[in-house]
């Protein structure tokens, strides 16, 4: 890809951003939303983050997209805590010291 190419593709993608932005901020910000919209935007960071890990659990690049015992592991118990303990911090300390132990007992 040449440089102009890029240039364009970033200017464009940051216009986008901006104006994706502005219709939510700039355009409806001074009016209050319906109370429909409201209760479907509650749930978006709980959709994102599944979305994010999803593909690091089931297809890591680590692995070459080989599914990892260890990962499903630390995804599981990560998701039992958090929804036992309703604790993120506990849930992601979890997951990071089942990831640490086994890479330190798998070396």
């Amino acid at each position: 890809m040449d440089k102009s190419a890029l240039w364009i593709v970033i200017a464009a993608l940051g216009v986008g951003s901006f104006a994706l932005r502005f219709v939510f901020l700039g355009l409806v910000g001074d009016r209050a939303m319906p109370p429909w919209l409201l209760r479907h935007l509650r749930y978006t960071a709980v959709a994102v983050m599944p979305a994010l890990v999803a593909p690091l659990v089931l297809w890591p690049k680590a692995t070459e997209g080989e599914t990892d015992p260890l990962r499903l592991s630390a995804a599981f118990l990560t998701l039992a805590v958090g929804y036992l303990t309703k604790n993120l911090y506990a849930a992601m300390g979890i997951g990071a010291a089942v990831m640490l132990g086994g890479a330190w007992l798998g070396s």
